[in-house]
Order: C-alpha cells, then sequence, then structure tokens
C-alpha cells in the first residue's frame, strides 16, 4: 500500500507542476506576446490555442491531478497518516480551486471569445483579455502551492 500511496502522490505531484507551467508560460510568454498584438491576431491565435490544446496530453494532466489527488488523499486517509493526510488534502482542496477558477472564468471567456470574436474582435478582446490573464495568473499560483502540497505530503511520507 505504501508503495501505490507514494506512486500517487508523485503523480499528483507531476500532473499538478504541470499544470502550474502550462498557466505559467501563458502569464509569462503567450499573453505579453499578445498583448502588443492587434484585436484580430489575439482572437484568432487564443481561438487555435483554445482548440489545440483539447487533447490527450492535456487532459492527462488537467484530469489527471485531480484523479490522482483523490487516490493519493484516499490511501493516505486509509493508512491513517495525519502528518502526510494534512499536506495531501491541501493540496487536493486548492487544485480543486483551480478547477473551479478555470471552469467559472476562463472556460466561459473561452467559449465568449470563440463566439463573438470574430464578428467584433475589438470588443471580444476587451471583454477577454484583461479578466483571462488576471485569473490566469490566480490559477498559476493556485497550481504551484498544490504541488508545494503535494510535495510537503511526500517528504511527510
Amino acid at each position: 500500500m505504501d508503495a501505490l500511496r507514494t506512486v500517487a502522490l508523485l503523480a499528483a505531484t507531476l500532473t499538478t507542476a504541470m499544470m502550474a507551467g502550462l498557466f505559467h508560460a501563458y502569464s509569462c510568454s503567450v499573453m505579453p506576446a499578445l498583448r502588443g498584438a492587434d484585436a484580430a491576431v489575439l482572437v484568432e491565435v487564443m481561438q487555435r490555442i483554445n482548440r489545440a490544446i483539447l487533447n490527450g496530453w492535456f487532459a492527462l494532466c488537467f484530469a489527471g491531478a485531480l484523479i490522482f489527488g483523490v487516490v493519493a488523499v484516499v490511501l493516505v486517509a486509509i493508512d491513517g497518516d495525519t502528518a502526510v493526510l494534512v499536506p495531501a488534502a491541501a493540496g487536493l482542496a486548492v487544485y480543486i480551486a483551480q478547477l473551479v477558477v478555470t471552469a467559472r472564468i476562463h472556460i466561459p471567456l473561452n467559449n465568449g471569445l470563440d463566439e463573438a470574436g470574430s464578428t467584433d474582435p475589438a470588443a471580444a478582446r476587451e471583454a477577454y483579455e484583461r479578466p483571462w490573464v488576471r485569473w490566469n495568473h490566480v490559477r498559476t499560483a493556485l497550481c504551484a502551492a498544490a504541488a508545494v502540497c503535494w510535495c510537503w505530503a511526500l517528504l511527510q511520507s
């Protein structure tokens, strides 16, 4: 059981850290690069990215972090190891907070950009860019915090 628990904790850590890295890349390169672009360019690039990102590799990390996190927390809870359970549960809770941000803010913004972007790129950009960037910083921080929690859990196990 210890080996399975360690594998689940490692998988949760890795997939969560990969999500933090992905979101961080948007914060420090993609969105700053698009900041100076024409509205139509930003709209087209983000529409393409939003379609391209829906693939198995992304899903493995995005959903995998949740699945591996749940498995890890359940296995740690079964073992009754509170020194590991506290950071593991914190990692899971913080990652779930990131999922809420993504579901309630980023997905609706992406869908709105996809629907409205072609007709009026300037208005679509105005409604999209600032909130998307602001909340991307938040989900980056949440994923980084979750990864730190998973690392803490690993160190305690």
